[in-house]
């Protein structure tokens, strides 16, 4: 048995793993909580690691089953190929990403990161440029700005800020 890799089809990720999983195959989806803005606040929710991928585990020669089933479930793309030869990964890969797992869950991926510098987009302070500071609650983010030759900090909507290259 051996690792492989599915593509899937756009943000079908969750809906290819439970098809698969309903078939009676082995698969592995690597997800990380990651920091979003929903209507203006601030959430954390499951995004897979490597979106549009996840692993299944299967078996080859006579005695494995039919891949021919995978192609046609729901919400699978293909099997990544490289030339006429499926994509191995190896299981050591796999193993770390397990290991790993629980540590990214831990730490949420931020939407904007201590020092980063941001634009505000709306507001009294459109178009002014800024340092992110720090989320305050789920509707509000702390952002210093330099206003008459100050610095001052400011909270906005963090539906207002925008990275800047």
């Amino acid at each position: 048995m051996f690792w492989y890799l599915v593509h899937t089809k756009p943000k079908q990720e969750l809906c290819a793993l439970q098809n698969l999983q309903q078939q009676g195959f082995q698969c592995y989806l690597p997800v990380i909580l990651r920091e979003r803005l929903v209507r203006g606040a601030l959430t954390t929710r499951d995004e897979p690691l490597f979106p549009r991928y996840l692993f299944i585990r299967l078996g080859q020669g006579e005695s494995a089953r039919s891949w021919s089933p995978i192609r046609s479930t729901r919400g699978v793309s293909r099997l990544v190929v490289f030339g006429t030869e499926p994509a191995k990964v190896d299981d050591s890969l796999i193993a770390v990403l397990q290991a790993n797992e629980q540590s990214l869950r831990d730490l949420p991926a931020q939407l904007f990161n201590q020092g980063e510098r941001v634009r505000i987009v709306d507001g009294a302070f459109a178009s002014l440029d800024g340092i992110y500071q720090m989320a305050e609650g789920e509707r509000r983010v702390m952002v210093l700005i330099e206003l008459l030759s100050k610095s001052i900090t400011v909270r906005v909507a963090p539906a207002s800020l925008r990275k800047i290259k």
